[in-house]
């Protein structure tokens, strides 16, 4: 099957389960204006990050690389009306964008955006006291991805949900001789969650509008 196969098969799934939404189509039409890559999940896979809160029962949502916010929202709508979100973007004018999303979907007071570095703020939320979390999604640099796993079982507990995202990169995950360092940081972290005893994972390959890639997912099995 061919990439325009795989869009015209999201672009039917996004029709019939995810309808349009005035605060996601905005924070995607504001995302194009201020010139930010598109590579912000899929409305399908949006909805499949709500649900996966949803089942989880989460009310203390974690997420590493916010872009301009798309994800953010689709996870914060998921919480309860005393639930939290810290997202953490190292870039800017991303920030920028995606505090406004954010605020036009009428979720500034449960979510709360920290600038920085992830490697940085990681730390300093465990500093805080500020885990466990229910969900951890990591959206972020692939380099750091390895860096950040440990941080992320650190600041979860024992049936915590840990997704990552864009860990299969078109198939060159499977290539050792890889020389993108994009692929090297998630052929690191693939390597340190499967063999990380603390939790129970897999990979599940996806296709669609966003391409050939697919999602890392951790249930995190001791713990506090």
């Amino acid at each position: 099957m061919s990439q325009d196969q795989w869009t015209i098969v999201d672009d039917y799934i996004a029709d019939l389960f995810v309808p349009h939404d005035p605060a996601l189509d905005a924070a995607l039409a504001a995302s194009v204006a201020a010139g930010l890559p598109a590579i912000q999940v899929s409305p399908a896979q949006g909805k499949m990050l709500n649900l996966l809160a949803r089942i989880q029962g989460a009310r203390n949502i974690l997420e590493i690389g916010t872009l301009g916010g798309y994800s953010t929202i689709w996870l914060a709508r998921a919480l309860p009306a005393d639930g939290r979100l810290i997202t953490l973007e190292a870039d800017a004018k991303h920030a920028e964008i995606a505090r406004a999303n954010i605020a036009n979907a009428g979720l500034a007071d449960i979510v709360e955006l920290r600038l920085g570095r992830a490697i940085d703020t990681l730390p300093q939320l465990a500093a805080e006291g500020r885990g466990p979390f229910d969900l951890i999604f990591i959206d972020a640099d692939k380099p750091g991805y390895p860096a950040y796993l440990d941080w992320v079982v650190k600041l979860s507990r024992r049936g915590s949900l840990i997704i990552a995202d864009n860990v299969v990169r078109k198939g060159e995950v499977s290539n050792p001789a890889s020389a993108d360092p994009n692929v090297q940081g998630v052929q690191r972290f693939n390597q340190l969650l499967a063999a990380d005893l603390r939790v129970s994972s897999t990979v599940i390959q996806t296709v669609g509008c966003k391409g050939y890639d697919g999602f890392a997912l951790g249930v995190v099995i001791a713990g506090q």
